[in-house]
């Protein structure tokens, strides 16, 4: 669940509706001590190193609305550099959602918080994301009592024996995806809801064995309201985003206890002894409750749901942009398909060799990356390139210190995967997955979900955009303004 936060929090100041504005009176009347008192949480940081440069902005909302006006100008990184070039390159000082920020810039500031995990810095949430996955404890609590335990079951999951399994699953639902979604009678398809369906799908039936569709959209459609409120304003009233959050919540976490104690009962006559997915192992293997086994399952289809379709889709964005490019992933995904007998599907040897297609998607995700980055909280006062973050403030990493700044990556809007051959790019540059203890445990589960759809997907399809101008904004992902419409020939 590592990038899922910047995710979900900067979607707050995009929802307010008119039940938020009932609110306003009450923000209004505390905008004059907040002026009176300025930033107090942690102004007097006990140290004679200086805050971080920066501005609070405007009461209460902060910089929140350039942070946003940036992101749907098609430009997110334009809020991080100007900022770095007036403040400091290493470190500034914002406001975002009501919260005193400090930005960690460069190789140096990433480096520095991933590697300062429960020693400067723990884990930090939203209330609305807590409140509306209902979570008994905080979100902050379940990463310090949990994270260490659910790391001891997901290596053996996502560990290359357990991988090698899932290559050909991957593989014959991406088949079976692209016949299904992709053949449409007008000959277009909207790639981001496509792929949406599919990394659910998948979640489903690899963590959770769930193969039925009737069973897998009695997830989804409560699923599909979850991630849309989990950052809006936390008022619950009908109609609101957060109330439908809320309520998607109620019902997937019934429909998941409703899972667990069927599995329950499975394993408890031997049936599918074989079986080898999460909920089976946790099952199996550790003594929580359904409710504690509910949550692990709700926050890993959280994390794996948006940012890889987002990662697919501007993969497929890149693909349709630049036919050079495409050209070059087709051939090395048809010497692979050439190599394989009817029927048969991709291994994991397979998979190691689509190098240059894996370039091209780390090159889309440099440019287009499907998460921000993520939010921590200082545990103490502590002090980082001369300045000091008082115990309180949050601190955010972002990928925008470094993979759209010319001192890592010459000529940076250039899309250009060589960037990525050989050793690749700096340590701590190049970071869609975090880095550090917590980097992502799910990067190579994402690299495998991507590579075998890019290898249908372009031995099966030609494709061009149907609105070559499809702007693309970030909210705070990258999203294109019609879902990518792409018109499609088959080969």
């Amino acid at each position: 669940m590592e990038l899922i936060s910047m995710e979900m929090m900067v979607k707050a100041m995009d929802m307010i509706s008119p039940y938020f504005l009932h609110v306003t009176l009450f923000y209004v009347s505390l905008s004059f001590l907040y002026l009176v008192l300025g930033w107090r949480n942690g102004s007097k940081a006990g140290s004679s190193c200086p805050l971080p440069p920066g501005k609070p902005g405007w009461p209460i909302l902060g910089e929140s609305l350039d942070f946003l006006s940036a992101g749907r100008d098609g430009c997110p990184e334009r809020f991080i550099s100007d900022r770095a070039s007036k403040y400091s390159p290493d470190l500034f000082r914002t406001s975002l959602i009501g919260e005193n920020v400090a930005v960690f810039c460069g190789a140096p500031g990433n480096k520095f918080l991933f590697s300062g995990d429960n020693k400067y810095v723990k884990t930090w949430w939203p209330s609305s994301t807590k409140k509306a996955l209902l979570f008994p404890e905080t979100l902050e609590e379940f990463s310090k009592k949990d994270t260490k335990r659910m790391r001891s079951y997901l290596p053996d999951f996502l560990k290359p024996e357990a991988l090698q399994y899932y290559v050909p699953i991957m593989d014959s639902m991406a088949k079976e995806h692209l016949a299904r979604e992709w053949s449409s009678p007008d000959g277009k398809v909207r790639v981001f809801p496509s792929a949406k369906d599919y990394t659910f799908n998948l979640a489903c039936r690899l963590f959770m064995n769930i193969k039925d569709a009737h069973n897998i959209r009695k997830l989804s459609t409560p699923f599909a309201n979850i991630t849309p409120g989990l950052a809006s304003v936390p008022i619950n009233v009908p109609g609101t985003p957060f109330n439908k959050a809320v309520e998607g919540g109620k019902k997937i976490r019934a429909e998941l206890i409703d899972v667990i104690r069927k599995r329950k009962a499975e394993i408890a006559r031997g049936e599918d002894e074989n079986a080898r997915d999460l909920l089976t192992r946790l099952l199996k293997e550790s003594e929580e409750n359904e409710m504690e086994i509910s949550n692990k399952i709700i926050g890993l289809l959280v994390a794996s749901h948006d940012t890889t379709s987002t990662a697919i889709t501007v993969v497929v964005n890149y693909l349709a942009q630049y036919p050079n490019i495409y050209d070059r992933v087709y051939h090395e995904q048809m010497e692979i398909a050439k190599s394989k007998r009817k029927g048969e599907t991709l291994t994991w040897e397979d998979i190691q060799k689509m190098k240059y297609s894996w370039n091209v998607a780390c090159e889309s995700m440099r440019l287009s990356p499907p998460a921000q980055g993520a939010f921590r909280e200082a545990v103490s006062d502590f002090t980082f390139a001369g300045f000091t973050v008082p115990k309180g403030w949050k601190a955010f990493w972002t990928v925008y210190t470094t993979h759209k700044n010319p001192k890592y990556f010459p000529d940076p809007e250039k899309f250009d995967p060589s960037r990525f051959e050989g050793s690749g790019p700096a340590p701590f540059t190049f970071v869609p997955f975090g880095g550090g203890p917590r980097m992502c445990p799910g990067k190579e589960y994402a690299r495998l979900e991507i590579l075998a759809f890019m290898h249908n997907l372009v031995t099966t399809f030609k494709f061009e955009k149907a609105d070559p101008n499809e702007k693309i904004s970030y909210n705070p992902s990258p999203v294109l303004a019609n879902g990518l419409l792409l018109r499609l020939t088959g080969h």
